[in-house]
């Protein structure tokens, strides 16, 4: 478990929790690619671990440190007792979700629509924070339906953060709990910077990092120049990670790591031999690797051979140094 003083900077950089996508598979390719960013897993809800028993959500690889679970729920109990698990699992840190507008999420009371209740928000983390030493962080919205966000975010920071939190990522933008689909909430809702940055100086005290519509290390550093404590990466992270995880040790973190995308593919491959040998399948791990070379002269043909022939029985390492072939005769 990482102390609470290294997790905090590792968050100047994180890889958004995301839905299917950020598996333990996808967090070990992120962590070959950058030593300093934190990672989250996908949302594990609390009543799938205290009701449900399904503890398997919680494993996680160990290189994969910092690494953060992200919880939903809203019951504190149930909460409490899922935090505990986690915990006691090895996890950096403990993050409760109160962005996620997908209906799913909405029918067990939880996510986005927790932007409504604050004060239970502030009841649910506070019982978080007595279950284990790891710290307890949110991610929010902006506020919404027709809420307003001056008005309602600052209220939200103001009561969560006095139940223990001080540490929050912000989604800049509104969720539309009725009439848009959890795709739509990530780029109809337009984007409110301004906002987050006032927040920042509202509380200046809080550790607050900006979400929604990074779509490049760049744009990151411009966050953190102005004054963000740091910069939640989602969506492109994962379409193009070595564009973004390759830099960031060396630029965001002051580190001398660096590694191509290349390389990254050589280190994957014991990783892979061993989940063969646990009766895994190829495609459960490539399909996280299909943008690693986007942009580059090979990449559609490195997807191809990926896409066609990782589901075929007896798929293995030769089928993704077959694929690398086509990257690496054009670099050459």
């Amino acid at each position: 478990m990482t102390d609470k003083p290294l997790i905090t900077k590792a968050a100047r950089l994180s890889v958004a929790p995301m839905m299917d996508w950020t598996d333990r598979h996808c967090r070990y390719l992120h962590r070959l690619l950058s030593r300093e960013a934190l990672l989250y897993t996908e949302m594990v809800t609390a009543p799938a671990l205290v009701r449900g028993g399904a503890l398997h959500l919680l494993d996680f690889n160990v290189e994969e440190h910092p690494v953060a679970l992200q919880l939903g729920g809203s019951d504190p109990k149930e909460l409490a007792e899922a935090t505990r698990l986690g915990g006691a699992h090895g996890y950096d840190e403990i993050n409760l979700n109160v962005g996620c507008p997908s209906d799913r999420v909405q029918s067990g009371t939880f996510g986005a629509v927790l932007m409504k209740t604050p004060d239970l928000v502030a009841e649910c983390v506070s019982a978080m924070n007595e279950a284990t030493p790891v710290e307890i962080t949110v991610k929010c919205r902006i506020g919404v339906d027709d809420q307003e966000p001056r008005d309602v975010l600052p209220d939200f920071l103001e009561k969560v953060s006095a139940a223990g939190v001080r540490r929050f990522t912000i989604h800049a933008r509104k969720a539309w709990l009725q009439g848009l689909s959890p795709k739509e909430n990530r780029d109809i809702p337009p984007l409110d910077y301004p906002l987050v940055h006032e927040m920042k100086a509202a509380f200046p005290d809080l550790h607050l990092s900006v979400n929604g519509g990074v779509t490049s290390l760049q744009q990151a550093e411009e966050f953190l120049a102005a004054g963000l404590d740091g910069v939640m990466i989602g969506r492109s992270t994962y379409h193009n990670p070595a564009d973004i995880l390759l830099g960031v040790d060396t630029q965001v973190f002051g580190k001398g790591h660096r590694t191509t995308a290349e390389q990254t593919v050589l280190d994957m491959l014991p990783y892979i031999e061993n989940h063969l040998a646990e009766g895994g399948r190829l495609h459960q791990i490539t399909r996280h690797m299909l943008g690693l070379f986007t942009g580059r002269p090979g990449a559609r043909m490195w997807r191809r051979v990926l896409s066609e022939g990782a589901t075929r029985d007896g798929a293995g390492p030769d089928l993704v140094l077959q694929a690398l072939g086509h990257v690496s005769d054009i670099a050459a």
